[in-house]
């Protein structure tokens, strides 16, 4: 029986759009091996290692008629070649043309016909590097889980590791028919879902009123935070389909100096920083900041230990008013940890399932209205995302040559202009701008902003 896509991961296919794009990524700056790094060495080892995520060799099948969610079915026709790809820059490549080209790739929906994700091989940058850019959708992983996904090429020493022979044999793929009566016999064996996806728009609609009380239950508390709308902000604006990619580079062991000084966690202080970038880049912009609040929408994985190395979503959300009107650093740090622990004190963190949790109450043919409905009230409920993805703090290998670098990119609702996205490797943190390309001609301001505001923090460490 072919995996179902649940509630959540199918929404992020709803949800997509010309203008949206749904899916994750990330660009990695490698330093080439003494005996080199090239397409074919990139290709080679993919191939030998793809069975570790056997999802990477699976497509999307829609049953007929929206009787069910889709499923996950293997590709017959699976092409390694096709998704990674070969680019290169102009020797000798810089990083402003990295950026451009990490834009440029981003903005590009992905096959829905094929397996969901790329990988491009980028050539020519000054100094013999490399660069890898990534995309996979977020139907298929969630943050926590796109670090783990680069066991496919990354090694712990120069030397690869050894695989195991893969002698995959793709399983035929099922008829329309034969995904009808699977749809139909899941809803035999949960009855609570007949009603919802047999009965008509109208029924549908009376029995969502009538479960609404038990999602409030676990709405409620996120709701205080929520019943007021997000500040206008220049964040929130009409996006169109290109983008701009902005990069910043920070060391964890500030952080870490910081949060030993005044307290709190190391997530803390990443939203003080970010909250005294967009302080500053709100400045240069002309704008009034008296009294500013934006308001963030922070992911956290909610997976348990034994589940790290499961695909799907599992995720909840913070929302959090980061005080970029306050001009001192240390009293917006002191803000943001009051607000963090209030969250976890009081348990008002807001799972990701709850969001679309409508899809299990009304028939999948309404999914994709509600979803969308839902991305229409992002510019309501938060202003910008930031994501944080703690990653390994030893170096990494791609075929004997040494990860440097690896800068995230999350991608934008609609009303949303910018995301911010940060990992830590290696001893450094690494934000990622995902920006649209009209709103944010001034993405590297705001990442000058972060490396700035980070640096404002540490002058007030003793």
């Amino acid at each position: 029986m072919p995996d179902r896509l649940s509630p959540l991961d199918v929404s992020f296919l709803y949800l997509e759009s010309e203008t949206t794009p749904m899916h994750v990524g990330g660009v990695c700056v490698l330093e080439p091996a003494p005996e080199g790094f090239d397409y074919d060495r990139l290709v080679r080892i993919i191939g030998d290692r793809i069975a570790l995520v056997p999802r990477f060799r699976q497509k999307i099948r829609w049953v007929p008629g929206h009787l069910g969610n889709p499923v996950w079915v293997d590709d017959p026709d699976f092409d390694v070649t096709y998704h990674v790809r070969r680019s290169a820059l102009p020797k000798p490549g810089t990083e402003e043309q990295l950026k451009e080209l990490t834009g440029r790739v981003q903005s590009r929906l992905l096959d829905r016909s094929r397996p969901l994700w790329e990988i491009y091989l980028v050539e020519g940058l000054a100094d013999g590097r490399n660069a890898i850019i990534t995309k996979t959708h977020h139907a298929m992983v969630d943050g926590i889980s796109a670090v783990d996904i680069g066991a496919v090429i990354l090694d712990l020493t120069r030397e690869p590791r050894e695989t195991v022979p893969d002698e995959w044999d793709p399983e035929p793929e099922p008829s329309g028919v034969a995904l009808v009566a699977d749809a139909v016999g899941e809803l035999v064996r949960k009855p609570a879902e007949i009603v919802t996806t047999a009965r008509n728009a109208v029924a549908d609609a009376r029995r969502v009123a009538g479960r609404a009380a038990g999602i409030a239950a676990g709405l409620a508390a996120t709701l205080k935070v929520t019943a007021r709308s997000a500040p206008d902000s220049p964040l929130n604006v009409e996006i169109g389909a290109q983008r701009r990619f902005g990069m910043a580079r920070t060391e964890l062991d500030d952080y870490k100096r910081v949060r030993k000084t005044h307290g709190g966690t190391v997530n803390d202080v990443v939203l003080a920083t970010v909250a005294g970038a967009l302080r500053t880049w709100l400045l240069t912009r002309g704008e009034s900041v008296n009294d500013t609040v934006i308001r963030a929408m922070v992911p956290v994985s909610v997976r348990s230990d034994d589940e790290r190395g499961a695909l799907g979503n599992r995720v909840s959300a913070y929302f959090v008013d980061l005080p970029v009107g306050e001009p001192s650093p240390v009293l917006r740090l002191s803000q943001v940890s009051y607000a963090m622990s209030g969250h976890k004190d009081s348990g008002q963190s807001v799972g990701a399932e709850a969001l679309v949790s409508m899809a299990g109450f009304v028939a999948p043919t309404l999914h994709a209205m509600g979803a969308r409905a839902a991305a229409a009230l992002t510019k309501r409920l938060f202003n910008v995302v930031v994501t944080n993805v703690p990653g390994p703090q030893i170096p990494l290998y791609a075929a004997g040559a040494e990860m440097l670098e690896v800068f995230p990119v999350v991608p934008l609702a609609r009303g949303q202009a910018v995301s911010i996205g940060l990992t830590s490797y290696n001893g450094g943190v690494y934000y990622g701008l995902n920006a649209d390309r009209d709103a944010m001609p001034d993405v590297d301001v705001l990442a000058q902003c972060i490396e700035e505001s980070l640096a404002e923090l540490v002058e007030t460490v003793r």
